[in-house]
């Protein structure tokens, strides 16, 4: 009976449509966070509107403190009708035998913990199932598996985001040999992306991520496209009579490409910090870019006589 009720519990936990939730960033490309039963909340201008790296929590599921006693008693107990509708077969002894857990903690020190997890992650749901339904925690001790501040940072750390840059090139539709091609990037915005991940009044954990510089690939060899990249940290767009320094020469026709042009690769490159060094993390820049086609020709002259 004791697994019969223990399933139950569960059942009343995760259909509580008054139950938290929090939400991170997930798109059709990259999954970030997307957490279930969980509290904790995410915030800042790098949760969305951009796109992830897919960097992956190492561990989907945890528990996380939730109610008191009494607020769980209380909470159960107003799921009567529930209880019910889930076992038609239940009885109120079986079901006062379900509430006594909980009664037996209101007035002592301490609270329930609960599982949450990751629907982002592959396996998240399945690790949330090896959890039990809730765990009672003495005030001031951690449950195995509880919440870290580390766990807390590397879920800020999946929900970060940064912008996709647009390409923009100098000659636009077509360059030609030996004529430099300005490289930079518009549609960043902000060159600052932040995340924080908290869980009101126990602990917060925040990553940020700022625009450092680009990276520029040719789409070619060395002997066929000279490049410069003394770019800053978002290029050089073209100056009439300006210094050519971010960018790529072409020093020899696309003729003989793959659809006539190069593909020249444009990278952001955004390095990541955990603020106030809350836990000794080193994450590697999240980068982010796009591909334009670059048909290079030569410019034909006619000697006469």
């Amino acid at each position: 009976m004791r697994v019969m009720l223990r399933l139950l519990a569960a059942v009343l936990l995760v259909l509580d449509p008054g139950g938290p939730r929090g939400e991170g960033f997930q798109d059709d490309r990259t999954a970030g966070v997307k957490l279930e039963n969980s509290d904790i909340v995410i915030t800042g201008n790098g949760a969305r509107g951009g796109t992830g790296d897919g960097y992956r929590i190492k561990r989907p599921c945890w528990y996380e403190p939730g109610p008191d006693g009494a607020q769980m008693a209380q909470t159960q107990e107003l799921l009567r009708a529930r209880w019910f509708s889930q076992n038609p077969r239940g009885t109120e002894a079986q079901f006062q035998e379900f509430l006594k857990q909980f009664k037996d903690k209101v007035g002592q020190e301490g609270r329930w913990w609960k599982p949450a997890y990751n629907n982002a992650d592959p396996g998240g749901y399945a690790c949330w199932g090896g959890l039990e339904p809730f765990v009672w925690v003495p005030p001031g001790t951690t449950p195995p598996a509880g919440i870290t501040l580390e766990e807390l940072v590397q879920i800020a750390r999946a929900a970060l985001t940064v912008p996709e840059p647009q390409i923009k090139l100098n000659p636009d539709a077509k360059s030609y040999v030996n004529l430099p091609t300005w490289v930079w990037i518009d549609g960043i915005g902000t060159t600052r992306r932040s995340v924080t991940a908290s869980l009101p009044g126990v602990m917060s954990a925040t990553v940020t991520a700022q625009l450092k510089d680009i990276e520029i690939k040719s789409g070619t060899t060395a002997d066929r496209a000279e490049v410069k990249e003394d770019c800053g940290s978002s290029g050089r767009p073209y100056v009439r009579g300006g210094q050519f320094t971010c960018g790529v020469r072409y020093l020899r026709a696309s003729i003989d490409q793959p659809r006539g042009v190069y593909v020249l690769t444009v990278n952001t490159v955004w390095p990541v910090e955990v603020d106030n060094d809350v836990v000794p993390f080193a994450y590697d820049p999240i980068e982010a870019g796009g591909t334009r086609d670059v048909p290079v020709g030569e410019v034909q002259s006619n000697v006469r006589g």
